[in-house]
């Protein structure tokens, strides 16, 4: 059902040190900052021949990622993102299986245009998994 890894995303304290490091010494080509209130983030894509890593940071103190950067100060490892063909379909098919998608089960727009959606980190290995339709 998963396709390809889509992204690995990373919380970090500060979105543009983060990516002058990417785009710095380890010469990757970074994106412009884009901001998605419906997910109360700001991010940046590094580009990599095979995947992206996603750098995020909180919009404000009533973002979901303000509190992991309260435990974590220095930031970490968010989440993993795979691609799936029709999102309604797999998250039919995870819910069918006990899975829980985080929210109501409805999909929101990510950060590239398209339908996203998070399941619960206790049904996957301690691992937030995303879930976009390509």
């Amino acid at each position: 059902m998963i396709g390809r890894l889509n992204h690995v995303a990373i919380v970090v304290p500060d979105l543009a040190a983060a990516a002058a490091r990417y785009s710095g010494p380890l010469g990757a080509t970074v994106s412009a900052p884009q901001a998605l209130p419906d997910h109360g983030v700001r991010v940046v894509f590094v580009e990599l021949p095979n995947t992206k890593i996603e750098l995020m940071e909180p919009l404000d103190d009533g973002s979901p990622v303000a509190g992991f950067l309260a435990k974590s100060p220095s930031g970490g490892m968010h989440h993993v993102c795979y691609e799936v063909d029709d999102i309604a379909a797999a998250r039919d098919r995870l819910v069918a299986s006990g899975a829980r998608v985080l929210g109501d089960g409805t999909p929101k727009t990510g950060a590239h245009g398209k339908p996203v959606l998070f399941l619960h980190p206790k049904d996957f290995d301690g691992c937030l998994i995303e879930i976009e339709q390509v």
